[in-house]
């Protein structure tokens, strides 16, 4: 029978699924499997016991062994050696005059594989660079282009609110975010006031998207004919957070009411 632990690689990554075997692990810990990168070390999130049983298990890849000391030493002296890594595949670039951004370079534990990560406004043809850098590097090298929201996710950085960003700190996986989340809000819909560093929709837009619907639905609309105690009005405009509503009055005078006042 499987024995199932969640593992991260990444801060705020995405968690994966392995099988712990008989091996004693528990969330904290730091454990050696096999991906499709080759040997990576990860960090256990989620321990034995802590999953719901989905029937799925007995298709997880194994772990390969519990970190050791060694282990750990080696993968903070493959992110040092990233970076000199890092340096010479922008000298290539730059010699190519190829238009991609250099985001980061990872070893594999093994160091039997270099990946490049980047990002570009369409499609490179890097078979010259990846030629040239695995004749460098003298391992296989990979370059994969990521998308903007995933730039933002590796480079960290702050948002508008001076927080630092959702993606780079919390969140493991992107959802989908529409305008229509910024209409439901009454926020303006200027791109350069709704847009995270990545340049798309801000993340926290569909945190409280399904608060303001509900709220929304036990409101009067606006242009809507409602009854207050100063007589009949017409919605001019709502405050869902607040629960109230704006109404202007036959004689032409705005007031804000609270919504258990309004009958309609």
């Amino acid at each position: 029978m499987a024995n199932p632990i969640g593992i991260r690689f990444k801060r705020a990554g995405k968690i994966y699924y392995f099988d712990a075997g008989d091996i004693t692990l528990a969330p904290g810990d730091y454990a050696v499997v096999k991906t499709s990168r080759g040997m990576e070390l990860g960090h256990v999130v989620i321990g034995p016991g802590q999953l719901k049983e989905t029937g799925t298990e007995e298709g997880l890849s194994p772990v390969v062994r519990k970190a050791e000391p060694e282990d750990i030493v080696k993968s903070e002296e493959l992110d040092a050696k990233s970076e000199e890594a890092l340096i010479e595949c922008g000298k290539m670039i730059t010699e190519l005059q190829l238009p991609m951004k250099l985001l980061t370079a990872e070893y594999s534990l093994d160091s039997s594989r270099l990946t490049f990560l980047f990002s570009a406004g369409e499609r490179v043809d890097f078979r010259e660079l990846v030629r040239r850098l695995s004749g460098k590097f003298k391992m296989r090298v990979e370059l994969r282009q990521v998308g903007s929201r995933d730039e933002a996710k590796l480079l960290g950085s702050y948002g508008r609110c001076g927080r630092q960003l959702c993606c780079a700190s919390f969140l493991t996986e992107f959802t989908p975010v529409s305008i229509k989340m910024a209409k439901e809000q009454d926020l303006p819909l200027n791109p350069m006031k709704i847009s995270g560093a990545c340049g798309r929709l801000m993340c926290c837009l569909s945190y409280e998207g399904e608060q303001y619907r509900a709220m929304k639905e036990m409101m009067p609309k606006v242009g809507q004919r409602v009854s207050t105690r100063m007589g009949e009005a017409t919605v001019v405009g709502n405050n869902p957070l607040k629960e109230t509503v704006t109404v202007e009055l036959d004689t032409e005078a705005t007031v804000e009411l609270p919504l258990k006042e309004v009958s309609y």
